[in-house]
């Protein structure tokens, strides 16, 4: 059983029960790196020193420290922090219900399973699970983690529950200063037929597993092939001449992948890299000539990056 981030209580109204709250999502998987010496290899060790002085301090004579004005701090010891114990330290009480879909995304933080502590804790818990599933609504409440309090989503998820963490509104920007300069613009008929056509025949079901890490699964390729010995190709995207907004444009295509050699020696490695470029061509252009027709002379009007230009499409 994995070891949980918190333990305590969760509380509705008079109801009560022991939970232990559970991190849903790890980075430990990830490739890291550590730094070294270029010259002898041996890893390097930071070594925490006084900005002034430049002397090591020891763990014992390290402090946090709050900065007021430059250069000047207020030393908060551990046992300040320790002595601000509220209630939601060790207890989970739901303070009020909402639906789901009302929580904006941009709220959203971290992932954990919540489960009931014990076989006496699993009743109480299984009956404020159901009672949300019944009737469709989220709880929110808050719970101390790492020493700030957090507030809490919790949903039904199987036997337990899913806990998500919620950034408070002084976390999130608003969108009003990014999106303030985005000019209202009337959209074609013909490429707003296109773009859904598109969307149509691109559409499914939402499955992670067929969402591969290219990135990860190139970084460890490069370093099985520097640890075999061995050289590693790496491909480079392919790079359009140009690039065309609404206007006609003629067709431009792509220059050809490139790759360059990483290692030492003379086997060489492919980056599992999935290139969907051709497909969409393909899928794109047959779409444009079904809803534009192929009959007509010239070149048409598109959008979304001038079809004709990306994927070397021109009805005649």
């Amino acid at each position: 059983m994995p070891r949980p981030s918190w333990k305590g209580y969760l509380k509705l109204s008079l109801v009560s029960c022991g939970v232990a709250l559970y991190n849903a999502s790890s980075s430990s998987e990830r490739v890291s790196f550590n730094t070294l010496n270029r010259k002898t290899g041996n890893r390097l060790k930071q070594n925490l020193v006084d900005s002034v002085s430049g002397e090591p301090v020891d763990t014992a004579d390290r402090v946090k420290g709050y900065q007021v004005a430059k250069g000047q701090y207020v030393m908060v010891e551990d046992t300040d922090l320790e002595a601000l114990r509220i209630e939601s330290t060790k207890t989970l009480e739901i303070e009020t219900f909402v639906p789901a879909a009302e929580i904006d995304g941009i709220y959203l933080d971290s992932p954990y399973y919540l489960a009931p502590d014990g076989k006496m804790a699993e009743e109480a818990f299984a009956v404020i699970r159901e009672a949300m599933a019944r009737k469709k609504m989220a709880g929110i409440g808050r719970v101390v983690l790492s020493r700030r309090e957090r507030l809490l989503m919790l949903q039904p998820r199987g036997p337990g529950m899913l806990a998500t963490t919620l950034r408070y509104p002084y976390e999130v920007r608003q969108d009003a200063e990014y999106f303030e300069g985005i000019s209202e613009r009337k959209v074609a008929p013909a490429m707003l037929d296109i773009a859904q056509e598109i969307i149509g025949r691109m559409s499914g079901h939402f499955e992670p597993d067929s969402f591969a890490d290219r990135y990860e699964e190139a970084v460890t390729a490069m370093l099985q092939a520097k640890q075999a010995g061995r050289s590693f190709a790496v491909p480079e995207a392919a790079e359009l001449d140009s690039v065309c907004g609404v206007l006609p444009c003629a067709s431009v295509k792509p220059r050809p992948a490139r790759s360059r050699l990483v290692g030492a020696n003379t086997a060489s490695v492919a980056v599992p890299v999935t290139l969907m470029m051709n497909a969409m061509a393909k899928m794109m252009a047959a779409t444009t000539a079904s809803i534009l027709g192929s009959s007509q002379s010239g070149r048409h009007w598109l959008g979304f990056g001038a079809v004709q230009e990306i994927f070397g499409f021109m009805p005649k």
